[in-house]
């Protein structure tokens, strides 16, 4: 027997941040949920509206008419916003609605099919405050409902099949208190990557010289993060239009289509300058980064360079931890090959086989999506390489980590940090010194402050012998990005240069600094054991050797002849793994 359809207008909503909420606190996120739709419940009854389920911090409505539908959304965003005048930004429960006019198939109390499918992925794509319309429910609403309606053009909506032209309500809010974003003008949708605004720089002196210097730093600034080739970033004519203004930081993410801001100010007292910054996601408000240089007026020009420097080099890996939290957040079926890269990302901190057997099927996952991606190409080589070097040898993932740094390094790759990455196996894999630091060499000069190529340019040319060079990337890379999950790769270079110099204590210390950031790489155990034995301490490295083969049961030493080392510093190790009797 077919099951019934009728034509619904159908409301989706959820809210925006659920899973960090609960993260912070389950509790009382819950009963602030319940509390929500407990004060909407009147709204919805008086538009006719019926509960269809709740679905966690979900909901779904079936209203008789679009109208209606409509109606009940912009009264309970404009609800919402009164009650979360009061509660702090971070603790607010604030909506997403999607609403569609579609046939249905009802099962019982339940309603299925494409109908829902639709204002569910709307739902998905409306800004936190925000309601989303299809063209097919715009039609009916428009000329009925006194708010305006921004055209936001057609969408691809996932698992939709035809992409689906999408209008927002603009809503007026200037009567009410803050808690959804007021707008006064159609806002600008999100592009399909990681978004950046630098807003003008304040200056909060009395010296009017300092405006042309904090105007110097934004435009380098934005030159610099111009050069990070997966972030979009706003010219700085757009907004310069916001200098001079107090400025709600989530209106401007609105009305220029970023997704995070960079803002800061300028200060002059007695005879130093002081520079804040502080990066800010701008659909919650939330502070993702800040901090504040200090330096004299007559270092003026070096100052302006430290900082920009610093700030390129932070907001770098700062938005990529931001993306990765809001791709765990996104439902499975709304992945796409950008978000499959992303949730491999947490996988790969460790460095280690077994964490990368969970990357790789997410890997693979995105290039079944998108066969050219590079960067999911240079992830994937490196988990393999993991797999191959110290995961038992099965030439299969050495095989596979080679054609996919191959296919990274071959293509027009604009990602610093996976070309870099994408060198790195090579050298480990083939010894091909050359064609790793070509590959570095271009990572640079795509993007000179990418933290994450400077750790491999260290890897590399310590690998390669060159522990002066290695140590300059290093030290650059640390600078760059102090508190980078990252920051290990550059001790264990450090390591590796001050053990080819003989300096075994200090190679010793670099490898104990390396493992306080990861404790599951396996090679700082044993290489701080082998610089305290090169050192004549080898009756101090028993608990170092036990801890590397828990981590690494077949731990040989010949990865130090056939795994990237040059001779030199490859001999160096091998004689220290022989003072303590380490497998061959």
């Amino acid at each position: 027997m077919t099951a019934p359809r009728r034509l619904a207008a159908i409301l989706a909503a959820d809210v925006a941040g659920y899973s960090r909420l609960m993260g912070e606190d389950e509790a009382g996120t819950a009963q602030a949920v319940r509390e929500s739709r407990d004060a909407a419940a009147p709204i919805v009854a008086s538009h006719g509206g019926r509960t269809v389920k709740t679905m966690g911090d979900g909901v779904l409505l079936e209203f008789p008419s679009v109208v209606s539908a409509v109606e009940c959304a912009i009264a309970v965003q404009k609800l919402m916003a009164e009650r979360n005048a009061e509660v702090p930004e971070d603790k607010r429960i604030v909506y997403r609605i999607g609403v569609h006019l579609g046939d249905v198939l009802i099962d019982g109390e339940d309603i299925l099919g494409d109908g829902v499918n639709i204002a569910a992925r709307l739902e998905g794509v409306a800004e936190p405050g925000g309601i989303c319309l299809s063209a097919a429910a715009y039609e009916q609403v428009r000329d009925k409902i006194k708010e305006e309606f921004a055209d936001d053009g057609e969408k691809r909506l996932k698992n939709i099949v035809r992409p689906v032209r999408v209008y927002s309500v603009v809503m007026d809010q200037k009567g009410a208190k803050s808690g959804v974003f007021e707008q006064s003008k159609p806002y600008l949708a999100l592009p399909d990557r990681p978004s950046i605004a630098v807003l003008p720089f304040q200056n909060m002196s009395d010296d009017a010289s300092q405006e042309y210097f904090a105007d110097g730093m934004v435009e380098d600034i934005i030159t610099g993060l111009s050069r990070i080739k997966w972030l979009f970033v706003i010219a700085r004519n757009s907004s310069l239009v916001y200098r001079g203004k107090a400025v709600d930081i989530r209106q401007v993410g609105r009305e220029l289509g970023v997704r995070y801001v960079l803002e800061g100010g300028v200060r002059k007292a007695g005879g130093r300058l002081r520079i804040t910054a502080q990066l800010v996601e701008a659909a919650t408000g939330a502070h993702l980064w800040a901090d504040k240089y200090d330096g004299a007026p007559e270092d003026i020009f070096d100052l302006q360079d430290k900082i920009t420097e610093s700030v390129v080099g932070i907001v770098e890996p700062s938005v990529r931890k931001s993306e990765i939290e809001r791709a765990l957040r996104k439902r499975p079926e709304s992945l796409d090959a950008y978000d499959l890269v992303l949730r491999a990302l947490p996988y790969m901190q460790a460095r280690m086989p077994k964490e990368a057997r969970n990357a790789i099927p997410l890997l693979e996952e995105a290039l079944r999506l998108a066969p050219h991606y590079a960067v999911a190409h240079a992830y994937l080589a490196w988990c393999r390489e993991w797999c191959f070097t110290r995961g038992g040898l099965d030439p299969t993932d050495r095989d596979a980590a080679l054609l996919h740094a191959r296919a990274a390094i071959a293509s027009d790759i604009d990602d610093a940090a996976a070309l870099a990455i994408a060198g790195w196996v090579i050298i480990v894999l083939t010894k091909e010194h050359d064609m790793a630091l070509s590959a570095i060499e271009r990572a640079l000069s795509l993007n000179a402050s990418c933290a994450t190529a400077h750790y491999f340019a260290a890897l590399v040319n310590a690998f390669a012998d060159r522990p002066a060079v290695a140590a300059i990337h290093a030290n650059r890379a640390l600078r760059l990005s102090p508190f980078d999950p990252s920051a290990f790769e550059a001790h264990l270079a450090l390591g590796m240069g001050a053990i080819r110099e003989g300096k075994y204590d200090e190679a010793a210390s670099c490898f104990a600094r390396g493992a306080q950031i990861n404790s599951r790489h396996s090679l700082f155990p044993f290489f701080q054991a082998i610089a305290l034995a090169l050192g004549g301490h080898a009756g101090e490295t028993a608990s170092l050797v036990r801890r590397g083969f828990e981590l690494e049961p077949g731990f040989r030493t010949q990865i130090f002849s056939e795994f990237g080392m040059a001779r030199p510093i490859a001999e160096k190790f091998a004689e220290g793994a022989r003072l303590l009797g380490l497998p061959e």
